[in-house]
């Protein structure tokens, strides 16, 4: 078989256990998943009104181009709709940019502790990865990661929000560096947790698009409306650079379902007001903590928080996971010592730090 020789050794995406996995393994009746971000409140109940009444043929295929979503995703963000790709999640824009852009001969550039699909895909497409160093801080070194461009460079991707650490660029740096970057090089925003930012200094990045049409902005319905297992993401752009994307992508790849509680959920801009006062709230509760037993943490602008234990992180991991509760080891993220917890209910963050407490005197931490 004549596979590409790039691919050799490199592993599928591995998703953690289930909550019926981890009750099964320890023998638990109660398990609380505090692992992959998602939004512990769910989903505004305008979806859950939606399937006691949905009223769909399961035989015709999807609106393709996702017209009504387009349209009231344009009139939300106030832009054109043909500045709009839709994919199956950010994981497929992801792939649909490096699809259409890199290749051998052709180096991207991103953070050393960042969103692992930006590196996985451009191995896939054969091009040379440039990872830089986070500062101290937990955030993108912007001076290296310009140093590092040249004449072969054509992405840059920018986690903003940075998922592993939370933190957030501040807009006027952010926006000067992206006045250094060379005009034919692509600027990627994953704003995955864009809806969870509370820092009063934050500027909207789409502004950002009018003077640099080498930026494209990348977003979710995953996390913060609460609609993960519908996979739907959406990406922002100037018009010529969606219009050379849009080839890349696959037909019908937003179902029926999927665009249609999109577009709920996006007209229940009270539900993610609600959803971000009581994430903020919850951040406090692991502030406190971590304050509390001199802990160190990354200030987070998204809906988790990576924070320090002082033990191995997959020991820790392990001591939570059997009373019940499933969070990401920094072992995994690239980051020893330390755990990426999800920030839930008031309720499931107050037990989750009691069992942690528990965990860390066992590891002789407390």
């Amino acid at each position: 078989m004549k596979f590409k020789q790039q691919i050799n050794g490199l592993h599928a995406y591995q998703p953690g256990k289930t909550t019926d996995e981890v009750k099964k393994m320890f023998n638990l009746e109660k398990v609380t998943k505090l692992a992959s971000n998602e939004n512990p409140y769910g989903a505004s109940p305008k979806v859950k009104e939606y399937f006691a009444n949905a009223n769909i043929d399961f035989a015709i295929y999807p609106d393709g181009y996702a017209s009504n979503l387009r349209a009231a995703v344009a009139n939300h963000l106030n832009v054109s709709e043909k500045q709009l790709l839709f994919g199956n999640g950010s994981d497929e824009n992801i792939l649909i940019v490096s699809r259409a852009i890199l290749r051998p001969g052709l180096n991207t550039i991103m953070a050393d502790l960042t969103f692992g699909q930006y590196k996985h895909n451009a191995v896939v497409e054969g091009a040379e990865v440039r990872e830089i160093p986070l500062t101290k801080n937990g955030e993108h070194d912007l001076n290296n990661m310009l140093a590092a461009i040249d004449e072969n460079t054509a992405i840059i991707w920018v986690c903003n929000p940075n998922n592993p650490t939370g933190t957030l660029i501040p807009s006027d740096k952010l926006k000067q560096f992206i006045e250094k970057v060379p005009n034919d090089v692509l600027i990627v925003l994953d704003e995955a947790y864009t809806e969870y930012i509370t820092d009063s200094n934050y500027k909207d990045s789409l502004g950002l698009l009018e003077n640099h049409p080498n930026v494209l902005i990348m977003r979710t319905f995953s996390k913060a409306y609460g609609l993960a297992s519908f996979r739907i993401g959406y990406a922002i752009g100037s018009e010529s650079v969606i219009a050379q994307l849009e080839p890349t992508r696959e037909p019908f790849n937003n179902t029926v379902i999927s665009q249609q509680v999109a577009l709920l959920g996006l007209e229940d801009q009270a539900f993610i007001n609600e959803c971000k006062e009581k994430n903020n709230a919850g951040k406090a509760q692991y502030v406190t903590y971590c304050n509390e037993r001199n802990l160190h943490y990354f200030p987070s602008q998204t809906n988790f928080i990576l924070m320090e234990v002082k033990a191995d992180s997959d020991a820790v991991f392990q001591g939570l996971m059997k009373r019940g509760f499933i969070v990401r080891s920094g072992n995994a993220l690239g980051k020893q010592g330390y755990l990426r917890i999800t920030i839930g209910t008031e309720q499931q963050n107050s037990e989750l730090l009691e069992k942690l407490d528990e965990v860390l005197k066992e590891e002789g931490v407390l």
